[in-house]
């Protein structure tokens, strides 16, 4: 977190929190009351600032005020350079836990950072990452084949990512919140209200 940040929480320290202001898409862009944050110095800021409560509730600290963030759909969007993927705040995965599939064929991962989405671009690079269990690769049956089974169930693939081999595993996207821990649209606290 930013120093000033710091000193400003320390001077101010019950400065109300701030609800339903900053959204997340998911290709990891930040709204701001509806609007796309264009200026690359805010959405910086925002990034060195972004982290999540004991609640799930995924935060922008705004000096001594807590921005909480509605999520489109995942706290952490990925992209993909090369063989390193990075969230939109700027940090790399590095520890992966576990990798999803949902209902819609979008790739989900836990790292050390949080629960995150592959951006819809990368998802070809992703592909390129499937392996069938006892096959070196896999087509699009088995995608589909994937797709069909019910939320919670582990699917016959696995994903090959900084060095690892995760089993892939079936998790529909109403039920990515619950499963990993986070909020979607944080609300305040019952003793806070």
């Amino acid at each position: 977190m930013d120093k000033q940040v710091l000193k400003a929480m320390a001077k101010w320290p019950s400065v109300p929190a701030l609800f339903g202001w900053l959204k997340l898409d998911r290709r990891g862009r930040w709204l701001l009351q509806g609007e796309s944050i264009g200026r690359p110095q805010l959405t910086e800021f925002i990034a060195r600032n972004y982290n999540v409560d004991e609640q799930g509730r995924w935060f922008f600290q705004n000096g001594p005020q807590r921005v909480f963030v509605s999520l489109e759909y995942m706290p952490l969007v990925l992209r993909a350079q090369g063989d390193v993927l990075s969230t939109q705040t700027g940090q790399v995965l590095a520890r992966p836990r576990a990798a999803y599939l949902d209902e819609h064929g979008a790739l989900l991962v836990v790292g050390e950072h949080g629960p995150a989405l592959l951006a819809d671009a990368d998802l070809p690079w992703a592909f390129e990452r499937l392996v069938l269990r006892g096959r070196d690769s896999l087509n699009e049956a088995d995608l589909e084949q994937a797709l069909a089974l019910p939320s919670g169930s582990r699917t016959a693939m696995c994903l090959e990512l900084c060095s690892q081999t995760l089993p892939l595993g079936r998790l529909d996207a109403t039920r990515a919140p619950e499963a990993l821990g986070f909020q979607r649209e944080p609300a305040p606290s019952p003793e806070s209200v």
